[in-house]
């Protein structure tokens, strides 16, 4: 039986491969920080490296907006009521990422692919080359 979410119980789901488990809001804050802050800094190497039209990363606040030019735009924020992760993707749409702490990774419920899949995807195609948005990245 599937469970509804409701931040203020600390329950487990099963979706698939991945699991969610509450974190605290501290935990919350650190893994959601540091995986967009790598994501941020993979971005702006690449961006160094390759000649993209109209291509701009902003990042503070927990919203980080990426610029692709004529590509679109994608939006990472935050949602620390939901302890998730927000995509908005020009290519897939609008997607919520929850965090798996056994396997380390920010999947969505629905389809249960990552949140770093999706990207590496996506952005891959757009730059003409392989990209790992979380490459090295352990949190």
């Amino acid at each position: 039986m599937r469970q509804t979410y409701n931040a203020a119980h600390k329950k487990s789901f099963n979706f698939q491969h991945y699991k969610y488990r509450s974190l605290t809001i501290d935990q919350y804050h650190q893994v959601s920080d540091e995986t967009l802050d790598h994501i941020d800094e993979t971005l702006e190497t690449i961006g160094e490296e390759v000649d993209l039209p109209g291509f701009d990363i902003e990042y503070a606040q927990g919203v980080m907006t990426i610029k692709l030019g004529e590509h679109g735009t994608y939006v990472l924020n935050k949602q620390p009521p939901n302890q998730q992760i927000w995509l908005s993707s020009p290519k897939s749409g609008p997607k919520r990422y929850d965090f798996d702490k056994e396997h380390k990774k920010w999947f969505y419920h629905r389809d249960n692919h990552t949140l770093d899949e999706l990207l590496n995807e996506e952005l891959s195609e757009i730059f003409g080359q392989s990209i790992d948005v979380l490459e090295g990245f352990d949190v």
